[in-house]
């Protein structure tokens, strides 16, 4: 039922969530647009640093644009309408309006 994931900075629980969330995007569970945007880039810049797992061939590249990160609640807003905006004019009759 959720519009976007926002994750604000946290420790290993919130990582667990983090990564469930996107585990989730990522094998197609969730069937729907799903912004997900860290808030917090000092802290997230440091902690979602995932290019050795793309290095290890874990995850692809791709993978790495599941989520955003942004540090102002402006930025998000402005992120997250555009994102959502997009997602409604590409599929209409969604339930979610432009």
């Amino acid at each position: 039922m959720a519009k976007a994931v926002a994750i604000m900075p946290g420790g290993f629980g919130t990582l667990d969530e983090f990564m469930e969330v996107v585990a989730l995007v990522q094998t197609g569970k969730v069937r729907h647009k799903l912004p997900i945007f860290l808030f917090g880039g000092d802290y997230w810049g440091k902690i979602a640093e995932f290019e050795a797992m793309v290095e290890f061939g874990t995850i692809d590249l791709i993978d790495t644009d599941l989520f955003h990160i942004i540090d102002s609640v402006d930025e998000a807003f402005d992120w997250l309408n555009a994102e959502l905006l997009e997602w409604a004019l590409d599929h209409p009759g969604t339930g979610m309006t432009a």
